[in-house]
């Protein structure tokens, strides 16, 4: 075990406080806030090519719903039937259905990460962990605009994380077709689970959060205003280029 967690700091957590630090020395102002900003678009920036082939294989999966509900129709009284035809159209359309998830496994370790540099890292023990090459900034001051304090738990800004991860679950809902009572009791299944996953997430989003330091929110808030950037710039269709005669 104490090998793992070894292997934890120096991968990640190190770099990560490290450069949340150079970033609070160097950057105008020594606003922690806008160094936590900074360092969330840098993370967003590196995980930018993984977080585009997961939006669009969302995507995809998204525009297949009319297709997927035909096939629960279709096959309402034989669940094989129904679950070999849907993984054909997966196949078909070259889609994993499980794609979307890895980033998430990719961030979890990263949240991690980034909540021991938020809660140990502003005490002055955590500076035994800076590189060589990077200045003991000695007493940080965790405030964002000099007011929000970071280093301790923030109910609005909480609320604020549920409420945007509320809209980029929105724009992720796959448009479902209406759901006939006649339908297979799959397919009904499947769209009351998509309503009650699109109200999930922002509450666990805020029950999670309220606890946490406030520099976990604004990370959060960061990270998916950045996400909706990203699904915007995917999901607007281009335009048609005129045709010369």
């Amino acid at each position: 075990m104490a090998f793992f967690i070894n292997v934890f700091k120096i991968i990640l957590y190190q770099p990560l406080f490290n450069a949340l630090i150079l970033l609070y020395i160097y950057l105008p102002g020594h606003d922690f806030g806008v160094a936590v900003i900074v360092l969330t678009v840098i993370i967003r920036i590196i995980l930018y090519p993984l977080m585009v082939q997961s939006i669009k294989s969302q995507k995809i999966l998204s525009e297949l719903q009319p297709k997927i509900q035909e096939i629960q129709r279709q096959f309402k009284d034989d669940k094989e039937k129904q679950t070999r035809a849907t993984m054909e159209l997966y196949k078909k359309e070259k889609i994993n259905p499980f794609g979307g998830c890895l980033p998430l496994l990719i961030q979890f370790p990263i949240l991690i990460a980034l909540y021991q540099v938020f809660w140990k890292g502003l005490q002055p023990g955590a500076m035994r962990h800076l590189y060589g090459f990077t200045p003991n900034p000695g007493t940080i001051d965790p405030t964002f605009f000099g007011f929000i304090n970071l280093a301790e738990p923030s109910l609005w800004l909480a609320f604020l994380a549920g409420a945007i991860q509320f809209f980029q679950s929105k724009m992720l809902a796959p448009k479902t077709l209406k759901t006939e009572k006649k339908t297979g009791q799959m397919a009904q299944f499947s769209n009351t689970m998509q309503k009650q996953m699109l109200y999930f997430f922002p509450v666990f989003t805020v029950f999670i959060l309220w606890k946490l330091p406030s520099a976990i929110g604004l990370y959060w808030i960061i990270t998916s205003l950045f996400s909706i950037g990203q699904q915007y710039l995917i999901f607007k269709k281009p335009a048609v280029q005129p045709q010369n005669d």
